[in-house]
């Protein structure tokens, strides 16, 4: 049996950010994602901590998002990101949409 070898292997992320993104290419193999951390603007405000990570704006193009509405996309992506919500995530600001839409 063949051990894999670690220098191929990929660190997990460090940041909300890079778990963000991982996630979502894993679960949507969008065509475009764009993951932006807008902490800094929601400082002061409901659900902001000192360190940032709670607030994001996050556009994915995919076609899985084909044929769908609106909130059931938002509610996709939301459930794949439960983990992050139950560790901090407050906010999503979200831009979905299929191939055919841009």
């Amino acid at each position: 049996m063949t051990q894999p070898n670690k220098a191929d292997e990929t660190p997990p992320p460090t940041t909300r950010a890079g778990r963000l993104e991982q996630v979502l290419r894993a679960e949507f193999a969008p065509v475009m994602l764009a993951v932006e951390d807008e902490s800094a603007l929601h400082a002061g405000h409901a659900g902001a901590r000192a360190g940032g990570e709670t607030h994001y704006r996050i556009t994915i193009v995919t076609e899985q998002f084909s044929n769908l509405k609106r909130i059931e996309r938002s509610r996709l992506v939301h459930n794949v990101l439960s983990r992050e919500f139950a560790g901090g995530l407050h906010a999503l600001s979200l831009i979905l949409r299929s191939p055919s839409e841009i």
